[in-house]
């Protein structure tokens, strides 16, 4: 995946169904907790192979598992075919961020590092923004 130059206010203006409010409110949320750090649209091959779009928040230099490390995001938002996805590559005591707190974040499914949500009324918005704040402060670096 690359970074582009899209305008993210236009990609979420343009965007339609059921999901679209939810992406909007949810990157409303994430860039208020993320303010002054990078807000850019990620495009191309994702894991599994598939081609996504992807706001990520945050630049991060993000480890690989066999040495070296890649330009990421901290935090990414992406509109999947049937559910929104959450993704935060922040880890805290051995394990990612999301996992451990998956229990407080409502009736979504925890992957990894991933966050799947059906509907927003699904996502414990204040306890979303307790792990947002814990991804920053655990990641001093970001820019």
């Amino acid at each position: 995946m690359e970074r582009t130059d899209r305008d993210i206010d236009a990609y979420l203006a343009a965007l339609e169904g059921d999901r679209a409010d939810a992406m909007r409110e949810l990157d409303r949320v994430i860039a208020a907790e993320f303010a002054g750090l990078e807000r850019v649209l990620w495009r191309g091959v994702f894991w599994g192979g598939t081609e996504q779009e992807i706001i990520g928040y945050g630049a991060i230099a993000q480890p690989r598992p066999r040495g070296g490390s890649v330009d990421w995001f901290l935090v990414g938002l992406a509109d999947q075919a049937k559910h929104l996805s959450i993704y935060v590559n922040a880890a805290e005591g051995g394990g990612y961020l999301v996992q451990r707190h998956a229990s407080e974040l409502g009736r979504v499914k925890v992957g990894s590092a991933a966050v799947a949500v059906p509907s927003l009324d699904r996502l414990d918005l204040e306890a979303f923004v307790r792990v947002l704040r814990r991804a920053r402060e655990l990641t001093p670096d970001v820019r």
